[in-house]
């Protein structure tokens, strides 16, 4: 805000009219503005720097689901302390190693960099995690990724091995091609 010459000050009297609302620690909309799935994504990586967002929150960023998650759905360090917001719910999973490093991609939504993980990354995650997901989604995932990212084969396949679940998703592969 300061950047485009608007003070604190001036910020403090926006929000007393009512014209702009705070909506946590630094992050401010336009009064009665409607939260989208984006600004609520970009929201949580604002707060939660250190937080990749994962599994369902990620499918739907690619579009590799028909689920909607409740919650927003953020990749951790094994230690880090979880994050308290009151908006939106979080749904924390804790990667440790190559698997929390690996295929983050950063875009930029809302003006704010937002690391996520890649398609492949996030179907061999649903796959990890099958039990926290279902494997009923794992499985969708598998089917639109190899519908939308034909020629991706290796890079699944590498970050199946990372994730240390090629075993579990062969017989899928099988079945799929």
């Amino acid at each position: 805000m300061e950047a485009h010459g608007i003070t604190r000050a001036h910020l403090a009297r926006l929000v007393r009219q009512g014209l702009v609302d705070r909506l946590d620690r630094g992050i401010y909309a336009i009064a009665g503005h409607e939260p989208t799935a984006e600004h609520t994504l970009a929201h949580v990586a604002k707060l939660v720097p250190q937080g990749v967002l994962c599994l369902l929150t990620a499918l739907r960023f690619h579009e590799l689901t028909t689920q909607s998650p409740a919650e927003v759905w953020l990749a951790l360090p094994e230690k880090a302390r979880i994050p308290k917001l009151e908006y939106p719910r979080l749904r924390i999973a804790r990667f440790s190693g190559a698997a929390l490093t690996e295929g983050v991609e950063e875009h930029i939504v809302e003006g704010v960099p937002l690391r996520v993980y890649s398609a492949a990354k996030t179907v061999a995650n649903c796959f990890k995690y099958r039990n926290k997901v279902g494997i009923d989604v794992a499985v969708e995932a598998l089917r639109d990724f190899n519908r939308s990212y034909r020629g991706h084969a290796t890079e699944l396949a590498q970050f199946a091995e990372i994730c240390r679940v090629s075993r579990v998703m062969q017989p899928y592969l099988d079945t799929i091609a």
